[in-house]
């Protein structure tokens, strides 16, 4: 069944209506968080081995065979060079590891990675990543990675046809890393702590300040600009940590966000929120078709003529261009207007890209245009 473009734009106008609603009551966790509190990615190299012979083309994979001798060596067991170079490694692959260590984690916490193929391996499923350290921005070590992959997808080829489900080059590791370095935060430094806003916004600031010294009664709170909330806090460790817990509970009237429009240029979506309002306009929008057609055109030499015969083409091309119906927008202060006026276009979401810019800038779109 196929929607038409009013109802797709509809559901994807209702979507966005949805995500960003009239004002209602949030908690602060909802739209702030503590600043200082992170947490930090790693990385690290490694090998996978136990491969069903679907590793690295080591010929064209130096690295594998080369990482290899340098485990190897690490064991105890020194390969002569001539030697080394003439592994073939069909069931290992080089892999890169990611992980992403949370805030407060301790050394001896288990954390879970993510393992994808730098090479030409064909599959990692049925493999095992050894040993491979985990390393922050800094270079320091950070976790120690190691386990049985889990591979969400299955493959089978045979006699020249393949048959594939889903990625078979990438996979995870549940509980597959191991902390060996807590990261410190600045939690407990100073006598304050300070509330990040997901978005900016000073309305959104001065009320979040606001609500907590409502709570907590006095001038707590301020606003220094409009990410940030500084509030005053206790010194001591775990009275912090209750008074954090209490302030991410406290609930505040959040203001309706700036109007803003949100275009996907790759895929036509686009994303209205509940302040976008219209003002009155005239819109005319044709549509550009060309058409190319081709025709084999066949030249037979006369009888006896030693001649051969030719096939040529003979191209045809047709432009049409569709007149642009003149259409008055009028004034349209709510969503459900907006939405109404612009299916009243029928135009496709292609199309409903370059109306929406033109209108932002003949300045009868109240809001802000964002191509992503």
């Amino acid at each position: 069944m196929k929607l038409s473009i009013s109802h797709r734009l509809l559901a994807v106008v209702a979507l966005g209506a949805a995500l960003l609603a009239p004002a209602h009551a949030v908690r602060i966790k909802e739209i702030a968080a503590v600043q200082g509190v992170r947490s930090n990615q790693l990385t690290g190299y490694g090998l996978v081995v136990g491969l069903d012979g679907t590793g690295d083309q080591t010929t064209q994979m130096p690295y594998t065979t080369q990482s290899v001798a340098n485990y190897l060596q690490q064991l105890g067991i020194t390969l002569p060079d001539n030697k080394a170079s003439q592994l073939q490694l069909k069931n290992v692959a080089a892999v890169i590891v990611t992980a992403q260590l949370p805030a407060f984690a301790q050394p001896g916490q288990m954390v879970d990675i993510n393992v994808s193929s730098m090479g030409n391996a064909k599959s990692l499923k049925g493999g095992t990543l050894i040993a491979t350290p985990l390393r922050g921005a800094d270079g320091e070590i950070y976790a120690l990675a190691q386990g049985n992959l889990v591979i969400g997808g299955a493959g089978a080829s045979a006699g020249g046809s393949k048959v594939q489900i889903n990625h078979l080059s990438a996979g995870r590791v549940p509980n597959g890393a191991q902390v060996e370095r807590a990261v410190a935060t600045p939690l407990n430094e100073g006598d304050s702590v300070n509330l990040g806003l997901k978005a900016a916004d000073f309305e959104t600031a001065r009320r979040v300040a606001a609500a907590i010294n409502s709570k907590l009664g006095g001038s707590s709170a301020r606003a220094l600009d409009g990410r940030t909330v500084q509030v005053q806090a206790p010194t001591d460790a775990n009275a912090r940590v209750s008074f954090i817990a209490q302030l991410e509970e406290i609930t505040l009237v959040q203001p309706i966000p700036s109007a803003r429009v949100v275009i996907n240029a790759r895929t036509g979506s686009v994303v209205l929120n509940q302040a976008v309002t219209l003002g009155p306009c005239a819109v005319a929008h044709g549509n550009l078709s060309i058409t190319i057609s081709s025709t084999p055109v066949i030249s037979q030499p006369a009888p006896l003529s030693r001649g051969q015969t030719v096939v040529a083409e003979q191209a045809s091309i047709q432009i049409k261009q569709e007149p642009g119906i003149l259409i008055q927008v009028p004034n349209a202060p709510l969503l459900s207007d907006v939405v109404r006026a612009l299916n009243a276009l029928g135009a496709t979401p292609q199309d409903l890209l370059a109306i929406l810019q033109a209108i932002e800038a003949s300045g009868a779109l109240h809001a802000e245009l964002e191509v992503i």
